[in-house]
Protein backbone atom coordinates (compact mmCIF):
# COMPACT_ATOMS: atom_id res chain seq x y z
CA UNK A 1 0.00 0.00 0.00
CA UNK A 2 1.44 3.30 -0.72
CA UNK A 3 1.08 6.24 1.53
CA UNK A 4 -0.38 9.51 0.31
CA UNK A 5 1.68 12.16 0.70
CA UNK A 6 0.83 14.27 3.35
CA UNK A 7 -1.12 18.18 2.77
CA UNK A 8 0.58 20.94 4.58
CA UNK A 9 -2.49 22.34 6.36
CA UNK A 10 -3.87 21.93 9.63
CA UNK A 11 -5.95 19.19 10.82
CA UNK A 12 -9.21 20.11 11.67
CA UNK A 13 -10.29 16.48 13.52
CA UNK A 14 -8.58 17.42 17.05
CA UNK A 15 -7.56 13.53 17.47
CA UNK A 16 -5.87 13.45 14.07
CA UNK A 17 -4.29 16.37 14.79
CA UNK A 18 -2.98 15.19 18.76
CA UNK A 19 -1.41 11.78 17.74
CA UNK A 20 0.42 13.75 14.32
CA UNK A 21 1.16 16.26 16.95
CA UNK A 22 3.00 13.13 19.24
CA UNK A 23 4.54 11.07 16.83
CA UNK A 24 6.18 14.41 15.15
CA UNK A 25 7.01 15.69 18.06
CA UNK A 26 8.85 12.71 19.04
CA UNK A 27 10.77 12.21 15.52
CA UNK A 28 11.54 15.81 16.24
CA UNK A 29 13.27 15.33 19.55
CA UNK A 30 15.10 12.39 18.24
CA UNK A 31 16.83 14.19 15.15
CA UNK A 32 17.22 16.99 17.44
CA UNK A 33 19.41 14.46 19.76
CA UNK A 34 21.29 12.05 16.88
CA UNK A 35 22.22 15.68 15.36
CA UNK A 36 23.88 16.72 18.49
CA UNK A 37 25.44 13.08 18.73
CA UNK A 38 26.64 12.49 14.86
CA UNK A 39 27.85 16.09 14.15
CA UNK A 40 28.79 17.35 17.37
CA UNK A 41 26.64 20.12 16.87
CA UNK A 42 25.11 22.61 20.28
CA UNK A 43 21.51 21.84 19.54
CA UNK A 44 18.60 23.19 21.50
CA UNK A 45 15.02 22.23 20.67
CA UNK A 46 11.77 23.99 22.30
CA UNK A 47 8.12 22.71 21.24
CA UNK A 48 5.21 23.92 23.05
CA UNK A 49 2.13 21.75 22.37
CA UNK A 50 -1.25 23.46 21.35
CA UNK A 51 -2.31 23.43 25.17
CA UNK A 52 0.88 24.89 26.16
CA UNK A 53 2.91 22.34 27.68
CA UNK A 54 6.74 22.55 26.95
CA UNK A 55 8.50 19.82 25.28
CA UNK A 56 12.57 20.70 25.09
CA UNK A 57 15.45 19.26 24.01
CA UNK A 58 19.10 20.17 25.07
CA UNK A 59 22.52 19.12 24.18
CA UNK A 60 24.40 21.28 26.18
CA UNK A 61 22.75 23.58 28.92
CA UNK A 62 19.53 25.22 27.36
CA UNK A 63 19.67 28.48 29.73
CA UNK A 64 23.41 29.13 28.11
CA UNK A 65 22.58 28.25 24.49
CA UNK A 66 19.78 30.54 24.82
CA UNK A 67 22.63 33.12 25.90
CA UNK A 68 24.93 32.76 23.20
CA UNK A 69 21.94 33.02 20.36
CA UNK A 70 21.20 36.50 21.77
CA UNK A 71 24.45 37.28 21.55
CA UNK A 72 24.78 36.04 18.37
CA UNK A 73 21.17 38.15 17.25
CA UNK A 74 22.77 40.97 18.56
CA UNK A 75 25.66 41.27 16.75
CA UNK A 76 24.28 40.09 13.55
CA UNK A 77 21.57 43.16 14.10
CA UNK A 78 24.24 45.77 14.99
CA UNK A 79 26.64 44.24 11.88
CA UNK A 80 23.64 44.32 9.65
CA UNK A 81 24.41 46.73 6.52
CA UNK A 82 22.17 49.60 5.71
CA UNK A 83 19.55 48.29 3.55
CA UNK A 84 18.73 49.66 -0.14
CA UNK A 85 15.49 51.57 1.94
CA UNK A 86 17.56 53.30 4.38
CA UNK A 87 20.21 54.12 1.83
CA UNK A 88 17.45 56.48 -0.18
CA UNK A 89 16.45 58.02 3.28
CA UNK A 90 19.91 58.91 3.61
CA UNK A 91 20.42 60.47 0.82
CA UNK A 92 17.03 61.97 0.73
CA UNK A 93 18.27 63.49 3.90
CA UNK A 94 21.45 64.62 2.22
CA UNK A 95 20.31 66.09 -0.35
CA UNK A 96 17.73 68.51 1.57
CA UNK A 97 20.67 69.41 3.63
CA UNK A 98 22.66 70.57 1.11
CA UNK A 99 20.15 72.40 -0.64
CA UNK A 100 19.58 74.40 2.83
CA UNK A 101 23.48 75.19 2.81
CA UNK A 102 23.36 76.43 -0.64
CA UNK A 103 19.85 79.06 0.23
CA UNK A 104 21.74 79.88 3.12
CA UNK A 105 25.04 80.77 1.76
CA UNK A 106 22.80 82.40 -1.19
CA UNK A 107 21.15 85.05 1.77
CA UNK A 108 24.50 85.42 3.36
CA UNK A 109 25.87 86.80 -0.20
CA UNK A 110 22.73 88.88 -0.94
CA UNK A 111 23.15 90.60 2.69
CA UNK A 112 26.35 91.25 1.72
CA UNK A 113 25.35 93.05 -1.07
CA UNK A 114 26.61 90.40 -3.15
CA UNK A 115 24.12 89.16 -6.24
CA UNK A 116 21.23 90.73 -6.32
CA UNK A 117 21.20 91.92 -9.76
CA UNK A 118 18.57 89.84 -10.00
CA UNK A 119 16.57 89.79 -7.03
CA UNK A 120 12.73 91.55 -7.34
CA UNK A 121 11.62 94.82 -5.26
CA UNK A 122 9.57 92.17 -2.45
CA UNK A 123 13.12 90.02 -2.15
CA UNK A 124 14.69 93.77 -1.80
CA UNK A 125 12.38 95.37 0.74
CA UNK A 126 13.03 91.45 3.15
CA UNK A 127 16.51 92.05 2.30
CA UNK A 128 16.71 95.78 3.26
CA UNK A 129 14.36 95.13 6.59
CA UNK A 130 17.00 92.04 7.59
CA UNK A 131 19.83 94.63 7.18
CA UNK A 132 17.75 97.01 9.35
CA UNK A 133 16.66 94.27 12.09
CA UNK A 134 20.41 93.37 12.36
CA UNK A 135 21.80 96.72 12.80
CA UNK A 136 19.42 97.15 15.64
CA UNK A 137 20.62 94.29 17.28
CA UNK A 138 23.99 94.78 16.70
CA UNK A 139 23.48 98.55 17.91
CA UNK A 140 21.77 97.44 21.41
CA UNK A 141 24.50 94.68 22.01
CA UNK A 142 27.05 97.65 21.26
CA UNK A 143 25.24 100.19 23.87
CA UNK A 144 24.86 97.32 25.99
CA UNK A 145 28.78 96.74 26.32
CA UNK A 146 29.77 100.05 26.84
CA UNK A 147 27.10 100.36 29.73
CA UNK A 148 29.25 97.18 31.19
CA UNK A 149 32.45 98.65 30.55
CA UNK A 150 31.40 102.18 32.16
CA UNK A 151 30.51 99.90 35.38
CA UNK A 152 33.20 98.19 35.26
CA UNK A 153 35.48 101.86 34.88
CA UNK A 154 33.58 103.03 37.57
CA UNK A 155 33.90 100.37 39.91
CA UNK A 156 37.84 100.37 39.43
CA UNK A 157 37.58 104.07 39.68
CA UNK A 158 36.02 103.38 43.24
CA UNK A 159 38.69 100.98 43.94
CA UNK A 160 42.06 103.15 42.98
CA UNK A 161 40.28 106.24 45.42
CA UNK A 162 39.48 104.10 48.22
CA UNK A 163 43.59 102.85 48.02
CA UNK A 164 44.86 106.85 47.25
CA UNK A 165 43.20 107.44 50.51
CA UNK A 166 44.51 104.71 52.70
CA UNK A 167 48.12 105.71 51.22
CA UNK A 168 47.80 109.62 51.57
CA UNK A 169 46.45 108.56 55.46
CA UNK A 170 49.07 105.86 56.00
CA UNK A 171 51.71 108.25 54.46
CA UNK A 172 50.77 111.42 56.05
CA UNK A 173 51.16 110.21 59.64
CA UNK A 174 54.84 109.49 58.86
CA UNK A 175 55.27 112.61 57.73
CA UNK A 176 54.04 113.98 61.15
CA UNK A 177 55.66 112.17 63.03
CA UNK A 178 58.93 112.62 61.06
CA UNK A 179 58.10 116.76 61.79
CA UNK A 180 57.65 116.00 65.62
CA UNK A 181 60.75 114.09 65.61
CA UNK A 182 62.77 116.90 64.10
CA UNK A 183 61.66 119.93 65.92
CA UNK A 184 62.34 117.94 69.01
CA UNK A 185 65.79 116.88 67.97
CA UNK A 186 66.39 120.67 67.12
CA UNK A 187 64.57 122.47 70.25
CA UNK A 188 67.56 119.90 72.19
CA UNK A 189 69.80 121.38 70.28
CA UNK A 190 69.28 125.01 70.74
CA UNK A 191 69.40 124.39 74.58
CA UNK A 192 73.09 123.00 74.27
CA UNK A 193 74.60 125.99 71.95
CA UNK A 194 73.21 128.84 73.60
CA UNK A 195 76.27 130.04 75.35
CA UNK A 196 75.82 130.58 79.51
CA UNK A 197 77.33 134.36 81.02
CA UNK A 198 78.95 134.35 84.55
CA UNK A 199 80.09 137.72 85.53
CA UNK A 200 82.96 137.57 87.99
CA UNK A 201 83.11 140.56 90.67
CA UNK A 202 85.50 141.34 93.63
CA UNK A 203 83.57 143.02 96.11
CA UNK A 204 85.67 144.00 99.31
CA UNK A 205 84.49 144.93 102.63
CA UNK A 206 86.24 146.86 104.68
CA UNK A 207 88.07 149.91 105.25
CA UNK A 208 90.96 151.16 102.53
CA UNK A 209 94.59 150.68 103.05
CA UNK A 210 95.51 154.18 103.43
CA UNK A 211 93.20 154.76 106.32
CA UNK A 212 94.92 151.40 108.05
CA UNK A 213 98.24 153.55 108.02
Amino acid sequence: MVRGKTQMKRIENATSRQVTFSKRRNGLLKKAFELSVLCDAEVSLIIFSPKGKLYEFASSNMQDTVDRYLRHTKDRVSSKPVSEENMQHFKHEAANMMKKIEQLEASKRKLLGEGIGSCSIEELQQIEQQLEKSVKCVRARKTQVFKEQIVQLKQKEKALAAENEKLAEKWGSHEIEVWSNKNQESGRGDEDSSPSFEVETQLFIGLPCSSRK
